[in-house]
């Protein structure tokens, strides 16, 4: 643990500047105890239901552990020093499977442990090769299916794993256009998403030795996504905005190539997500995301079973995230947006309900700021959503403030404990978090209106987010920095660039300067979407003008605020050579600029020493820069 530091003289000086409602909101909480490894976290139950999984710290790294229902001790049955362990699953009832990469070139392996602790043994041990689950063949004991880009980087095969032995046996060569594979509940591989780059294309077959046959072409801007087969393996729920605005829940035939029975939608927001009982056979409840994620029920013992969950934990967001097969043992998650959160078991025969443990207990949910759902007008009408947290005790009112948009940018933030949000806010700073043009969620219109538009309209829609809090006099104009990940980052460089009378400073974190050497430099196994990223970013000779316009690096010479840029040695997305090109050439000018890499480390720090020099340093600059609190 970091004890507290002198700071230099603009530190001090940076405190004395603080409004005192923030300071007063019970003190600082140790920047380590946001970013430290939870205590434990990803809890699953075994199939039959005897056993409890997690993941806890061990050597400063998370491992998984294993113990009993009903007994206190667990058993660690992993020893991973050098990554955390995030993805595993259970195998069986005496198996778990997990994924790991090296020093974060998202090249994931797949290693099998025994539940009782044995020697990991790595069933891809392939150099340079990535490892996807197709089918977790949860009947099949013994067997996986896996895909894996051995035989071509850039394109997936699917082959059938044999755990205990390890031989691999190739079920489906990619022929070279395949982007995704799907199986009947008897995991047979009957399903795949062709694609050229623009046009997608639905396969499908009536037998795992029959040719696919193609049922359906769309535009990418129109998808027709399965999820899964209905019970009887021969139709398919979907996911799908053909020929609407919003994505909804569909039954589709392939006899007829369409999809046929509404099951569910939403006039707002896009729906994604089914839900269903694999032993009872039924399709429970789907979800949907507005301000918050929100539940629909069509299956009454499922809505029973949340609304006595609901009872036992009220205030909170609850979460059914393991059961075992006869689905009568559930582990739940109950979270808010001021904890990351509580993990617990229920016996829904026994009524037996106990708690497993808080992920961070040390975080006194009490201190925390309440996340708040906004929304403004972008300066075309457009409405934006977003998030406001202000720091506990604070009134709200000229403060400093960090803009947080969000990476992707094909994705969007939600409502929920966020612990760089609340790091942010317990030192004094209001965040701002909105979901600008082109955020996925808000249905198609809204997402093809950031199409081309990286650093135009959609940069012109987190300024319109800076100047709606400036005119609701939160902002304090003089103290406005940005900060964001991977194209959250892009976005911090388009804002110090484009808008510098804006920002007091930026924090740039694996993110893009040069639009034209991250479609040089994409990942193999990304190709087959390269041309869906020139209709959606831009296409690097026909939109040239366009990109060199709006890539921050050819307009350094505008930047005036002081910038600290972070960055992984091994990033396979966002390449060393994005922030080293925007480093040099704003230190070429003599720009006060920081610059942090880790070697160890790709899109993002995983390794917890690594987290707390990142936001040590951050903590720091804002302090500097913005007048916030720093330990």
């Amino acid at each position: 643990m970091m004890k507290s530091i002198l700071l230099g003289t603009a530190a001090l000086l940076a405190l004395s500047l603080l409004p005192s409602p923030a300071r007063a909101a019970g003190g600082l909480i140790p920047m380590e105890d946001f970013f430290r490894n939870p205590e434990r976290s990803g809890f699953q139950i075994s199939p039959d239901g005897t056993r409890i999984s997690y993941r806890a710290s061990w050597e400063r790294r998370m491992n998984i552990f294993v113990q009993n229902v009903g007994e206190e001790t667990a058993t660690r049955i992993t020893s991973a020093t050098e990554r955390d362990i995030l993805a595993y699953f259970w195998a069986g009832n005496d198996r778990i499977l997990y994924l790991q990469d090296s020093g974060g070139d998202e090249n994931y392996h797949l290693y099998a442990v025994d539940a009782l602790g044995s020697e990991a043994r790595d069933l891809t041990p392939f150099k340079e090769v990535r490892v996807s689950i197709v089918d977790r063949l949860e009947e099949i004991e013994d067997e996986v299916l896996i895909g894996m880009n051995r035989r071509d980087p850039r394109l997936f095969d699917v082959y059938r794993l044999n755990i205990a032995s390890g031989k691999l046996t190739l079920i489906e060569e990619n022929p070279g256009d395949i982007e995704g594979w799907m199986t009947d509940h008897e995991g047979k591989l009957r399903v795949a998403i062709r694609t050229d780059g623009v046009n997608r294309s639905l396969l499908y077959r009536d037998r795992e030795d029959y040719p696919f046959r193609t049922l359906l072409t769309t535009d990418f801007r129109e998808s027709v996504s399965p999820l899964f087969f209905t019970f009887d393996n021969k139709k398919l729920y979907v996911a799908s905005n053909l020929g609407r605005n919003t994505s909804a829940i569909f039954v589709f035939n392939p006899e007829k190539a369409e999809n046929e029975e509404l099951i569910f939608e939403h006039p707002e927001v896009d729906v994604y997500a089914l839900f269903r009982s694999k032993k009872r056979k039924v399709i429970t409840g789907t979800g949907y995301t507005t301000d918050r994620f929100r539940y629909h029920f069509f299956d009454e013992e499922r809505a029973e079973l949340q609304k006595e969950l609901e009872s036992r934990l009220p205030g909170y967001v609850v979460t059914v995230t393991s059961m075992n097969k006869e689905e009568d043992r559930a582990l739940l998650h109950a979270g808010s947006d001021r904890t990351q959160g509580t993990y617990y078991f229920y016996d829904m025969k026994t009524k037996d309900f106990r708690k497993l443990a808080d992920l961070t207990p040390w975080l006194p949910e009490e201190k925390l700021a309440p996340m708040k759902p906004v929304q403004y007008t972008a300066r075309d009408g457009l409405t934006i959503h977003g998030y406001l947290t202000l720091p506990a005790g604070s009134d709200g009112r000229n403060l400093p403030v960090v803009i947080n948009p969000h990476g992707g940018p094909w994705a969007r933030d939600t409502w929920g404990y966020d612990s760089e949000t609340q790091f942010l806010a317990n030192r004094g700073l209001a965040v701002l978090q909105m979901n600008f043009r082109g955020s996925t969620g808000y249905g198609r219109a809204f997402w093809e209106a950031g199409f081309k538009q990286w650093g135009r309209a959609m940069q012109d829609d987190i300024t319109d987010g800076v100047q709606w809090l400036i005119d609701q006099e939160i902002a304090d104009p003089e103290r406005i920095g940005i900060y964001g990940g991977s194209y959250g980052g892009y976005a911090v460089l388009a804002g110090l660039a484009f808008t510098p009378e804006i920002y007091a400073c930026g924090v740039d974190y694996v993110g893009v300067s040069n639009i034209f050497t991250l479609l040089e430099t994409i990942p193999p196994y990304w190709e087959l979407g390269r041309q869906m990223l020139y209709e959606q970013i831009g296409h690097p000779e026909k939109d040239r003008d366009l990109l060199k316009s709006v890539s921050p690096v050819f307009h350094a010479d505008r930047i005036r605020a002081p910038l600290f840029v972070a960055q992984g040695a091994n990033d396979p997305r966002v390449k060393k050579a994005e922030s080293d090109q925007i480093v040099e050439a704003l230190r070429a000018r003599g720009v006060d600029v920081e610059y942090m890499v880790k070697d160890n480390e790709g899109h993002g720090f995983l390794n917890e020493e690594n987290r707390f020099d990142f936001y040590r340093a951050m903590e720091r600059f804002l302090a500097r820069h913005l007048g916030s609190m720093a330990e």
